[in-house]
């Protein structure tokens, strides 16, 4: 009999990015990470057969409609994090509004963790540049941590297996 897989829990995340002028192997210590979402465009076809139809049976030309698969899409991620004096994150997109876009394209994985710290899940991300960048708003009585943000465009997701 086989085991149940484990759940994984949404906390146990580690979110890989390697960008110029980083400190560290991997950029991206990131507390939330949303938008990761493939779907594939819908195409209608209509087409008129020589098909009767009708109540006397006698109308000619029965127009049958088909579905299939069109354009595959992904959503932009959304990553964020605690604010840091690190510059790396608006470096990256101050290179893409200079004009830089080719150069500073970057492939990423998101891995999830079971509860052992097993990697369990791996969905990598290709060709990933900023598009916005936000930090949350600030106010003198506030105590939370300031938050920074930052809109990634993918061009392709692709979960892999994970051995």
């Amino acid at each position: 009999m086989s085991e149940f897989p484990e759940i994984l829990t949404n906390s146990r995340f580690y979110l890989e990015l390697k960008l110029d002028g980083s400190q560290e192997p991997v950029d991206g210590y990131f507390m939330e990470c949303q938008g990761f979402k493939t779907t594939q465009q819908v195409i209608e076809i209509s087409e008129v057969t020589p098909l009767t139809w009708g109540k006397a049976g006698n109308t000619n030309g029965r127009i049958v409609r088909t579905k299939i698969p069109g354009n595959v899409t992904y959503s932009n991620i959304i990553l964020r994090r605690g604010l840091t004096i690190s510059m790396t994150m608006w470096n990256w997109l101050a290179a893409i509004q200079e004009g830089k876009w080719s150069e500073q394209r970057r492939d990423g994985s998101l891995v999830i963790y079971n509860q052992a710290a097993n990697e369990q899940f791996r969905l990598e991300f290709k060709n990933a540049w900023p598009t916005g960048y936000t930090i949350s708003d600030v106010k003198a009585a506030g105590s939370e941590h300031e938050i920074e943000e930052i809109e990634v465009v993918v061009e392709e997701l692709k979960r892999v297996q994970v051995s």
